[in-house]
């Protein structure tokens, strides 16, 4: 068990009534839960029955003071990707198990939405679980460790990964580096590429994130 406790800023569902899914979103680095939240209250009309929570990472940042991280980035090459995303992955896990069982729902009631190094780490926790969640949504990050994907993942939700074509922090090359490791895994990876947009999120992509993660989840629903 964790010491490390998350926490951050919550939405209850739409309808009222107990929740039905659960929509976990991590933020990006230098940012924290509050950077993401905003994402919930425009879904909710697509998701009347789902709970949102974007919890804080746990570290502050040392680049952004006012901000928070999942992991340290100093020299940004892929050993030190592949190493942050090992070592917030327990945090993560125990902070989804508290969660859904709190709600009384199971990973298939969960989808994972990331944005940059919140896509790192849901993209690698989200392939690992016990069992699979409905669905990851990773907005302009990369998949940290591609070469050890195939041996270690345990399950295969379906994934969208969506990427400004002017992303100056992480290449949209990301995005296309991605998409092949995943489907040499046999994961289902749909994809789009948001034209003249930077690192960020703009209405189309968030239109088309929000479509997925409803259609993962009513298809998740239905398999119960």
């Amino acid at each position: 068990m964790s010491t490390v406790k998350l926490d951050g800023p919550r939405l209850a569902p739409a309808s009222g009534g107990p929740a039905k899914q659960l929509v976990v979103f991590l933020h990006g680095y230098g940012a924290d839960g509050n950077d993401l939240i905003g994402l919930g209250n425009q879904w909710q009309v697509l998701l009347p029955d789902a709970a949102f929570v974007s919890p804080h990472a746990p570290d502050a940042c040392a680049g952004a003071p006012m901000g928070r991280q999942w992991f340290s980035i100093t020299v940004r090459n892929p050993g030190e990707f592949w190493t942050g995303v090992q070592s917030v992955a327990p945090i993560l896990n125990e902070f989804l198990d508290t969660e859904l069982a709190a709600l009384g729902l199971d990973n298939s009631q969960l989808a994972l939405v990331g944005f940059s190094q919140g896509t790192m780490i849901s993209l690698h926790v989200g392939l690992r679980r016990k069992s699979s969640p409905a669905c990851i949504l990773g907005y302009s990050g990369m998949l940290a460790g591609e070469a050890f994907l195939k041996e270690e993942i345990t399950v295969q939700p379906p994934v969208m990964l969506i990427h400004g074509d002017q992303d100056e922090m992480i290449p949209v090359q990301a995005l296309h580096s991605a998409r092949q490791a995943l489907g040499d895994a046999n994961v289902n990876v749909q994809w789009h590429i948001s034209q003249g947009i930077g690192h960020g999120i703009d209405g189309d992509g968030l239109a088309l994130g929000g479509k997925f993660i409803a259609s993962a989840l009513t298809q998740a629903g239905k398999a119960d």
